[in-house]
């Protein structure tokens, strides 16, 4: 027996009325993982590995974007949400032509006020290169979504409101000024989220939101991910894979609120 199987065997059946959660991935940077004390980086070459076993199994790795839409039309079964944050120059050379070769497509969180700089924000880890404004731009019109990630990296439920303001509302308007095309998604830096930021972001337009663990702000503006590290072999992944639905709700089971942008001037 696989070791999947067994191990679903073991774990207690979920309500009927549970709908399977979505299953999104969380990455940073595809380079070298020596001196990274915080393990957000993963080789190429595991990297590689981690493609081929969603493909093996039939899954396709899509963006946040598509694989809501596909969530609300009743025919996500088999789709993937790939996430990359901190918009790391490596995407371009390291995953996106990875991404192309198995016809996978992600979403990409980054930084519109660093453009070109570093990954100040991580004071331990080695220094890495963002993305440039032309970079993104490819990257877009390579089929990959593009979102916010705020403007310079800054947890926002420690933000002032006009810091606030700037992280969500004015990263997407100088995004969408790069690229021509609308930014749905926003990533919470740190993953740190609360009522306050969520609202900030949905006010700002955003169609969604993307966190690490929220747990009871889970909805569509804080969605949960799972964290993919160098060391998440196929047997990792497996796990990953079973154990996910037994933390986490469906989004739409916990919205309360009309799905979409919220309305300027609305509470």
């Amino acid at each position: 027996m696989p070791a999947a199987t067994a191990l679903r065997s073991l774990l207690p059946k979920p309500p009927l009325w549970v709908k399977p959660p979505l299953w999104v991935a969380m990455y940073h940077s595809i380079t070298d993982p020596a001196d990274d004390p915080y393990r957000v980086t993963v080789s190429p070459v595991r990297f590689a590995r981690q493609l081929h076993w969603l493909a093996d199994r039939g899954l396709r790795g899509v963006s946040v974007r598509e694989l809501l839409a596909a969530t609300a039309a009743g025919c996500a079964k088999g789709l993937v949400g790939l996430t990359f944050d901190d918009g790391y120059a490596d995407f371009l050379d390291s995953a996106l032509p990875l991404l192309r070769r198995h016809g996978f497509t992600a979403t990409v969180f980054v930084l519109p006020g660093r453009l070109g700089g570093e990954n100040a924000w991580d004071a331990a880890g080695p220094r890495k290169s963002l993305l440039t404004e032309d970079q993104i731009v490819r990257i877009a019109e390579a089929g990959m979504e593009i979102g916010s990630h705020g403007l310079t990296h800054v947890p926002l439920p420690e933000a002032g409101d006009e810091l606030l303001a700037a992280e969500t509302r004015r990263s997407r308007e100088l995004l969408e000024e790069m690229t021509g095309t609308p930014v749905d998604g926003f990533c919470y830096p740190y993953g740190k989220v609360d009522p306050r930021a969520m609202h900030a972001v949905r006010k700002a337009g955003y169609a969604y939101g993307c966190a690490i663990d929220p747990g009871p702000h889970t909805s569509t503006y804080a969605l949960p991910r799972v964290h993919i590290g160098e060391g998440d072999t196929s047997l990792r992944l497996a796990a990953k894979r079973v154990l996910h639905p037994l933390r986490r709700r469906h989004p739409a089971d916990l919205v309360t609120a009309p799905l979409g942008p919220a309305r300027v001037g609305a509470p």
